[in-house]
């Protein structure tokens, strides 16, 4: 099996599966692929754990069923590209080796890896719409590729110290950072400091991936372009809004 990363703004992971190699993703997340791949779409896949294992899967952020896609009888092509301007990260998966990523992160892996929920948190509409504050664990053995929004910044955080980062910008860390979220005291700030009152608090030691397009800050920045009632494009602005609303009720 070999892969690469093509691209700058918009990425795209290119596989060259050899024969009964494959590849795991969420269904839905394929971009292109050759004649020689076949496709299976089940709850089981990633690491097993058959419906328990799927339910967790979509308590944290992700898909009922998974999709294997599986060279055979000659190599093949198989692509993955990112749904928003961003980076794709390889992470190697492995015992003490396990990831906490953002509930949109995982983009694609080898078998035997597990996806489920990590940490849910509602925190209000402003931020996530209504899906609160999820992140995804992903553990077994291989390969993970995840997929990060706007540009991005690595942070190594030494033993005991701590950085505090807006919920939205967390795209994801080992499993050896902790982690809580916690507010900023003051009652300023809870006034009138909207989102930003909240704040997720990582401490090392462990890597920390930062990116800086949340989906749900890029969603409430184009509602304010939005065409409204009030301008006389009531058919588009109702379209319009309601694509973004689903949006935002959907992101993190």
């Amino acid at each position: 099996m070999r892969n690469q990363i093509v691209g700058t703004t918009m990425p795209v992971l290119e596989f060259v599966l050899d024969p009964n190699d494959s590849i795991i993703s969420e269904a839905g997340e394929l971009s292109w692929m050759g004649s020689s791949i076949q496709m299976t779409t089940h709850t089981q896949l990633g690491g097993g754990g058959g419906i328990l294992g799927a339910l967790k899967r979509v308590v944290g952020g992700g898909t009922l069923f998974m999709t294997e896609y599986r060279a055979v009888g000659a190599p093949g092509e198989l692509a993955f590209a990112t749904k928003l301007p961003g980076h794709i990260v390889p992470v190697e998966v492995g015992a003490g080796r396990e990831y906490m990523i953002h509930r949109h992160g995982f983009l694609c892996s080898t078998p035997n890896i597990q996806i489920g929920v990590g940490f849910q948190q509602s925190l209000g509409a402003g931020i996530f719409g209504g899906s609160g504050f999820v992140l995804q664990r992903v553990s077994g053995q291989g390969t993970a590729w995840i997929e990060l929004s706007g540009e991005l910044i690595v942070k190594d955080l030494q033993p005991g110290e701590t950085l505090r980062v807006h919920p939205g910008h967390v795209g994801a860390f080992q499993s050896s950072v902790n982690f809580e979220i916690t507010t900023v005291p003051g009652i300023k700030n809870l006034i009138f400091g909207g989102d930003g009152i909240f704040l997720t608090v990582l401490r090392g030691p462990g890597r920390v991936w930062l990116q800086t397009l949340p989906i749900a800050k890029l969603a409430h920045k184009l509602m304010e372009y939005m065409p409204t009632e009030h301008t006389g494009r009531t058919t588009q602005g109702s379209v319009m809004g309601g694509i973004v609303g689903s949006i935002l009720g959907d992101s993190d």
